[in-house]
């Protein structure tokens, strides 16, 4: 008869497997109805040994907030090639993989994170949402915008974050669908007040200069001119 050794594991490992059980059961249920227990039983370890590394779930769940957070930041990140509209589509495809892959994590840490309370929540969407606002601009080609081009980019990533709830609630729009919108939604933005901005009327033309006939504006801008005045009209 053989018999199975298990490896002992170091502090280290064993706090990253903790998170990372953690972060998979939060990505299931509300992190309310999770417990210590769950994790625990999900780790294959005694609820004792869970509490020897983190003081409680409040802890614990931190943690794995902090982990699910700092991937999120990353989806933003995107090589600065092609037109700016397939770069904005990657993104948002990858924004979505998260949300769809950490669903009531998601929605509990933006509507507020009770388990690790609201001022902590708050402080960690707001480092995303950082993350997110300067990865953008260095896709706009500026770190230093002027006051109406930075509400562009801000309003579009609280418009991200309002798509990515209403579509979790079971918003009956397909998901590319939902995508493409998104995309064009940060088109749309910068075109209202580029009316009123020449910083952001330069981005704007930068962006449709460099559009390919396919390409992920494309459709969209022919769209609008649909709503020009007709001939003879």
């Amino acid at each position: 008869m053989t018999t199975v050794v298990r490896r002992r594991m170091g502090v280290e490992e064993r706090r990253e497997q903790l998170i990372a059980v953690a972060l998979e059961q939060f990505s299931r249920r509300s992190p309310d109805e999770v417990s210590i227990d769950d994790i625990a039983t999900a780790a294959g370890i005694s609820r004792p040994l869970v509490y020897h590394y983190f003081p409680g779930k409040h802890s614990l769940y931190e943690a794995a907030v902090s982990r699910a957070a700092e991937e999120l930041a990353n989806r933003f990140t995107e090589p600065r090639e092609g037109p700016l509209g397939a770069r904005m589509l990657r993104v948002v495809n990858r924004y979505f993989d998260f949300v769809d892959d950490h669903g009531p994590g998601f929605a509990a840490l933006l509507r507020g994170g009770s388990a690790v309370g609201p001022e902590r929540a708050n402080a960690l969407i707001d480092d995303v949402r950082e993350a997110a606002y300067r990865q953008i601009l260095l896709h706009l080609g500026t770190d230093e915008p002027g006051p109406r081009l930075g509400l562009v980019v801000r309003s579009w990533i609280g418009l991200a974050e309002t798509t990515a709830l209403t579509w979790l609630d079971g918003c009956d729009v397909p998901r590319e669908e939902m995508e493409l919108q998104l995309a064009h939604d940060f088109l749309a933005l910068a075109a209202v007040t580029a009316a009123y901005d020449e910083e952001t009327a330069a981005v704007v033309r930068a962006i449709i200069s460099e559009q390919a006939p396919d390409g992920a504006f494309a459709a969209f801008l022919a769209r609008l001119t649909e709503f020009g005045p007709r001939p003879g009209a």
